[in-house]
């Protein structure tokens, strides 16, 4: 038989397919296992490129993304792991746990004959089923603001509890808490700049009311100003020197060069006076400002900062009330930025500046201070995980007790189901369960506890009536999560379910892998 694929192409059927697929899935599973938890470890992530940057992370998006995966099941997994940081933020790593558990007990049940479009619509029931249950099961405090702030703080240390953070959780959950509140229910993080400075320990992060910019003020300008009307612009203010690219004046003296630098001089300062006239005290630009230009603006008494970045001037815009400009012809249609005051501080050895009593209380700065870098960029990452949660449960006020709970929850209910399901269907049914279980088995073999021993004592308590047992990792024993505080949002929870549910589904109906050749480059002899 002639082969239909050109050479070099290779093509997996059937069994060793699906093997492959669900091998790959479960190593990557297997690789973020670890990070799970309170008790999950770190990992350390080394890149190939120039420098040999190093990351240390427990967060299971940003280490999944940093690898180079060749097996396409596997892929789909980081995948899913993306999406959720994108979509919620937190429980990537639980994601990935809960596709690749499905998988292996997929495989058991696929060696024992059953069809994959069964396993596939008993998992389908079974998800239906496990949302249910959780939905029945979601407690809202809406209504009581008292009640559902300490929600949103329990929701932050659990949330901070497997990350660096975790020794200051109450501390940085308050952090955190603040910070979105502060949002009033838009789930746009960018009004929320993190900025990180080396030095102190974290315990000296603090959370800021105003605005910081990371720039000096320039020289001979005012250091403080009070109720100051801040013009925010886009514009080229460095136009004093000659600067005609690929055009060619011809002169027949110098005094005539004179005359065009002269010229230049005077429409830079028309320019100048324009801005001026907008009886504005603070001047900030994404451009630069050039020494002559900066020059008149000192001598007006304002307040000049170059090069704040793209992003400096949009949050400044979003934080002052302020409109970015970019003609200055007609002021009357400027709308401009106010705050009560501007002035340089000091963090560490850096001078920022600092706008303080800003028009929208909606914007803050949070300041992370640390021994080095990278236990800063872990810091973000961390507390990112926790403003996304949070910023999502502030919409979704629904919440659940966390530590292996709505996974109990979920495997009891889906459990009764697989009884009444008539068919091969109840054995996938009954695999989703165990699944789901898997969940809990490694928060506690993370903590070093004995897994059998606790899921199986888990499993009895929860047959009671409104039981809000899990995992206490600390003690190391089935604790109340309801005393504990430990709660996590339902929205997070139904990500996990569904994204992995999806993932797995998708991995099991695959049946051959082509890998196709790669493309020759011809000799160009």
């Amino acid at each position: 038989m002639e082969r239909v694929l050109k050479d070099d192409a290779t093509e997996e059927k059937g069994e060793r397919a699906r093997m492959a697929s669900f091998v790959g899935a479960m190593a990557i599973a297997d690789l973020v296992k670890t990070t799970l938890g309170p008790k999950g470890m770190d990992k350390i992530l080394q890149s190939t490129g120039r420098g040999r940057s190093v990351t240390v992370t427990n967060d299971g998006a940003t280490i999944l993304k940093s690898l180079h995966i060749d097996n396409p099941a596997a892929k789909v997994l980081v995948d899913i792991s993306k999406v959720q940081d994108d979509e919620v933020g937190d429980g990537t790593t639980s994601v990935v746990v809960l596709a690749g558990e499905l998988l292996r007990e997929a495989e058991k049940l696929v060696n024992m004959k059953i069809h994959p479009m069964t396993i596939i619509a008993g998992f389908r029931m079974a998800a239906e089923c496990a949302r249910n249950a959780l939905l029945q099961r979601t407690m809202d405090n809406k209504e009581n603001t008292d009640k559902f702030r300490a929600d949103l703080m329990n929701i932050a240390m659990t949330t901070l509890s497997s990350k660096i953070l975790s020794q200051d959780k109450e501390y940085f959950a308050e952090l955190a808490v603040d910070a979105v509140l502060r949002l009033k229910g838009s789930t746009n993080l960018e009004a929320i700049q993190i900025l990180k400075k080396p030095g102190g320990s974290l315990k000296d992060s603090f959370l800021d009311e105003g605005f910081i910019l990371d720039k000096k003020i320039g020289i001979g300008q005012p250091k403080r100003i009070e109720n100051a009307k801040i013009l925010v612009a886009n514009t080229a203010m460095d136009t004093d020197k000659v600067k005609i690219y690929g055009a060619r004046v011809r002169v027949d003296s110098m005094s005539k060069v004179a005359d065009i630098e002269a010229a230049e001089k005077q429409k830079m300062r028309e320019k100048v006076q324009k801005i001026i006239a907008h009886g504005i005290n603070c001047f900030v630009n994404r451009q630069l400002i050039y020494n002559f230009p900066e020059e008149l603006f000192a001598d007006a008494g304002i307040l000049a900062i170059e090069h704040a970045d793209f992003e400096g001037i949009e949050r400044l815009a979003l934080v002052t009330g302020g409109e970015i400009a970019s003609t200055f012809d007609n002021p009357e249609s400027v709308k401009l930025g106010h705050c009560k005051v501007i002035e340089e501080i000091m963090i560490g050895e850096d001078r920022l500046i600092h706008f303080s009593g800003v028009e929208m209380g909606q914007a803050c700065t949070i300041v992370l201070r640390g021994a080095s870098e990278h236990v800063l960029d872990e810091a973000e990452r961390s507390l990112h995980d926790a403003l996304c949660v949070l910023s999502q449960t502030v919409n979704d006020t629904r919440v659940l007790f966390g530590g292996g709970w709505p996974e109990m929850v979920m495997a009891k209910e889906v459990d009764e189901l697989a009884r009444k399901t008539p068919g091969k269907k109840s054995h996938a049914i009954d695999a989703f369960s165990r699944a789901l279980q898997a969940i809990p088995t490694t928060i506690a073999d993370n903590a070093g506890l004995d897994s059998a021993e606790l899921i199986s004592q888990l499993r009895a308590e929860h047959h009671m009536e409104n039981c809000t047992a899990g995992i206490d990792v600390i003690t190391g024993s089935v604790g109340d999560m309801q005393k504990l505080g430990i709660q996590e949002s339902f929205k997070v929870k139904q990500a996990i379910l569904l994204s992995a549910t999806e993932a797995a589904e998708m991995i099991l109906r695959v049946d051959e892998i082509i890998t196709c050749a790669p493309r020759r480059r011809e000799d160009r002899m």
